[in-house]
Parts: C-alpha cells; sequence; structure tokens
C-alpha cells in the first residue's frame, strides 16, 4: 500500500494506529465544530481537532452510561506515546468505578487548601489588623474606629507636642510585624509585662482589644488553622500583669473651687478657658464639649444638643453663666470652640493648658475627666436628685422608675441645672449678674 499523501483525507469513521502523519493530516470537515480520530492501540484515546485547527489528545468513555471526556494536552507537546500511557491510566481509574473529573476536583480543592494554609502561616497580624476594622466598622462608632488605628500608628511623625519632637508608636504596633501564628500566650505575656512598666492603663485598653481582635480571628476559616483552640490573650498570667484599673478619684473640693477658677479665667485662650468651665458646670465629657457646634446651642428655648456617645444625643440646659460664656467666642467655623489650626475645625482636649492651671491654683492630680466627675461631686452639696444629674451627664437610668416612668423636660431639668450652676459660682467667688444679657457674638476672620 503507497503512503497517504500530506493532502488525503483521513477516514474519521476507523480506528487506526495513531501517527505523526495520520495527526498532521487531520482537519476539521467544513460544518464543523470538532472531531475526533480514535486510537485503535489505546482505547478512549482520540486527537480532537477544531474548526479553527487546534489539536489535542483526548481521553473518552463511559461511566454509569454517561460519556466521561478528559483533555490530555496539545499534540504539540504530547508525544503519541505518552498521551497513550495517560489515556490507560486513566482507563484504569474508570475501571475501578472513580470519576477522573472528581478526582482532580479533589486534587485542585487540596492544593488550594495547602496554598491557603501556606499563605496563613506567612500572614503577618498587621496585614489582618486593617481587614478586621473594615470588618467591625459598621458596628463601631468613629472614636472606637479611631482608638484602634491609634493602638497600631508606626509613630516617628515630627510633633511639637511629642517627646523628643516625634510621636510615638502604638502601644500595638510592636506586635504587627509578627506573624499571626506567632501570637502565643508568651509573646503576649512578655508583651503586658513590658508595657504594663511604662502605660499600665493604655496597656489595659490595648489587652481588651487584642482579645476581641483574636476573637474575630478565630471565627474565620482561613485564620483559625494557625492560632491555638484558646484564645492566647486571654491568660492569667497576662491578666495579672496588666493588673486592675483603680477607679479615679480625682475631683474639685467645694474649697479649692475659687483657686481653680481664679487659674482658669487667667488662661490666656479664651477658647481654652471658656471650655474647660463649660466642663465643669455641665458635667459633660471633654468630646461631647469640644464639639459642640453653634447649631447645636438653642438660645429660643435655652438648650444645648450635646452628642451622646450612650444614646445619640442628648438636650441640656443652657443655664446663665454657661450661655455667657459661648457668646463671648469668635465664630471662626461651625463649632463653638473652635480653632483656625486643628484639621477638626476644633481645639483638642487642652490637658496640658489644664495641667498648667491646676499647678498654679496648688491643686494636684486633676485631670480633665476629672471635672465632670467634679460635677457630679458637688451636687451632693446641694442634694440634687441622682436621676436629674444623671440626665444632665447622660449617664443611662439604673433604676426601673428612672428608666421607665420618670421624664424630665428641659424646663424641670434648668431648674435644677441653674442651681446647680449658681451655687458653685457663688462658692468660687465668681461674681456674675444672671440676669445680664449675654454678650454679642462676634465674627473673627480665619487666619
Amino acid at each position: 500500500m503507497s503512503r497517504p499523501k500530506r493532502t488525503d483525507p483521513v477516514d474519521l469513521a476507523q480506528r487506526i494506529n495513531l501517527t505523526t502523519g495520520a495527526i498532521e493530516r487531520l482537519t476539521c470537515p467544513a460544518g464543523k465544530q470538532q472531531v475526533f480520530l480514535r486510537d485503535s492501540e489505546a482505547p478512549g484515546l482520540r486527537v480532537r481537532v477544531t474548526a479553527a485547527g487546534a489539536k489535542a489528545f483526548v481521553y473518552e468513555a463511559k461511566l454509569n452510561r454517561q460519556t466521561i471526556r478528559r483533555t490530555i494536552g496539545d499534540v504539540k507537546l504530547w508525544t503519541i506515546e505518552q498521551a497513550r500511557t495517560e489515556a490507560r491510566r486513566l482507563a484504569v481509574v474508570l475501571d475501578n468505578g472513580h470519576d477522573p473529573r472528581e478526582i482532580e476536583r479533589q486534587q485542585q480543592a487540596a492544593k488550594a487548601a495547602e496554598k491557603a494554609a501556606a499563605a496563613a502561616q506567612a500572614v503577618t497580624v498587621g496585614a489582618v489588623w486593617p481587614l478586621y476594622l473594615d470588618a467591625r466598622r459598621p458596628h463601631w462608632g468613629e472614636r472606637h474606629y479611631s482608638e484602634h488605628l491609634l493602638l497600631v500608628k508606626p509613630g516617628g511623625v515630627a510633633s511639637n507636642r511629642a517627646a523628643g519632637g516625634v510621636t510615638a508608636p502604638g502601644i500595638l504596633h510592636p506586635l504587627m510585624s509578627l506573624p499571626l501564628r506567632a501570637l502565643t500566650a508568651p509573646v503576649i505575656e512578655a508583651w503586658a509585662a513590658r508595657e504594663t512598666q511604662t502605660r499600665p492603663a493604655a496597656a489595659r485598653l490595648a489587652w481588651r482589644c487584642l482579645k476581641a481582635f483574636l476573637s474575630w480571628c478565630a471565627e474565620q476559616s482561613e485564620y483559625a488553622p494557625v492560632l491555638p483552640s484558646t484564645n492566647p490573650a486571654k491568660t492569667k498570667k497576662a491578666r495579672e500583669a496588666l493588673g486592675k484599673a483603680g477607679a479615679r478619684q480625682d475631683a474639685l473640693l467645694r474649697e479649692q473651687l475659687p483657686a481653680w477658677f481664679a487659674a482658669v479665667l487667667q488662661i490666656q485662650n479664651p477658647v481654652i478657658s471658656a471650655a474647660l468651665q463649660t466642663m465643669l458646670l455641665t458635667g459633660a465629657r471633654a468630646g461631647e464639649v469640644l464639639s459642640l457646634r453653634w447649631e447645636d446651642v438653642n438660645t429660643k428655648w435655652r438648650g444645648l444638643t450635646i452628642r451622646d456617645k450612650v444614646e445619640g444625643t442628648r438636650v441640656i440646659p443652657l443655664t446663665p453663666y454657661v450661655w455667657h460664656l459661648l457668646a463671648t467666642l469668635p465664630r471662626r467655623n461651625d463649632f463653638v470652640f473652635s480653632s483656625a489650626s486643628a484639621a477638626s475645625g476644633y481645639i483638642a482636649i487642652p490637658r496640658n493648658p489644664h495641667h498648667d492651671a491646676c499647678a498654679v491654683a496648688g491643686i494636684d492630680g486633676l485631670t480633665v475627666h476629672g471635672l465632670r466627675r467634679s460635677f457630679k461631686s458637688l451636687t451632693e452639696w446641694l442634694e440634687t436628685p441622682a436621676g436629674v444629674v444623671a440626665q444632665i451627664m447622660g449617664h443611662k437610668p439604673s433604676a426601673t422608675a428612672e428608666k421607665h416612668y420618670t421624664v424630665r423636660p428641659l424646663d424641670l431639668l434648668r431648674v435644677h441645672h441653674e442651681k446647680i450652676e449658681a451655687w458653685i459660682l457663688d462658692q468660687a467667688g465668681v461674681q456674675f449678674d444672671t440676669k445680664a444679657e449675654p454678650g454679642k457674638l462676634r465674627a473673627v476672620a480665619e487666619k
């Protein structure tokens, strides 16, 4: 028999002993998407050619009356003998009742799992922390979210207010470069013992945040395998190293009021001076006072809308002296206690000016938050109802009657609040005419 020419068509109806020449002569007839040339040596082995001319070895057989077809590889990459060997292997798999497609899927899944496990082994705490913050941000307030950012900040930013002229790194920053799998109990215990020596309160807060972070990681399928079964931050040794937070007792005594007011009134910046006095006379949190906007000051009904971290907002009386303080402040922007240089638009918590004023007054250990504590303590002299004080300060009601049955409108709160303010000013020796018209607000151009 003469050797076929390169232009001779291949008989697709017959099984043939596959040769390189036969594969080269194989073409897809017009009107067909693909056709197959069967091999007579290895049952199930075919060469597929498409309308575009692409050729590949494939294996085809039946399993449970269903056609199984698997692509072996391109004819340019596989030899005929290699394709036959692979076809025979697939035939053995099929003969044992296994679907080679399912085996391949399982192998791919196993490889993907191995790859994910390797990635989890290498992932650092710093890489997971932003993912944790993004996942939890819808459930947090902005302040809580910002505190988590500060915990891991790298520091090293030039600042006139920071010791040494640069900002210090966040308390959790040293842990960010560690692999997540390396965040073990001994590592956390060593961190706790080290940090509690210099900043115990901050370390306790960071430790609580770290515990929550690790609990979240344990719930994620990609990170759980590299973590121990129990939260590595929840150890007795770490808790003992950090200690317990003691209740702060800093508050102004009645006899300290004259010296405190005299010193605060001498502060050169009138915005800071007014802010500190407002904190004492309202019992509001420092952040609530400083973020006060002009739109929150209702002079018609004499009320202040406080952005409360507990309930969202609360309205408290705008007492005469506080009204006088606010009326004398410049309107630089939307904020009452404004700052022309701060990015937020209002002044930062004036810890240093208050510390200096307390030093002048001879008062030791009084913090800015201590002014809020002072308001509560000083009301005891007047025997003001506890529920009134709690409502002004924004504390949650502690009794059923307070929570469900007592409703105090603004005018009733004002009766008590004005008595509190008048008594504090009288004890401080501050001369103030409650009937005097509040100072006119004046506009100041931002510099």
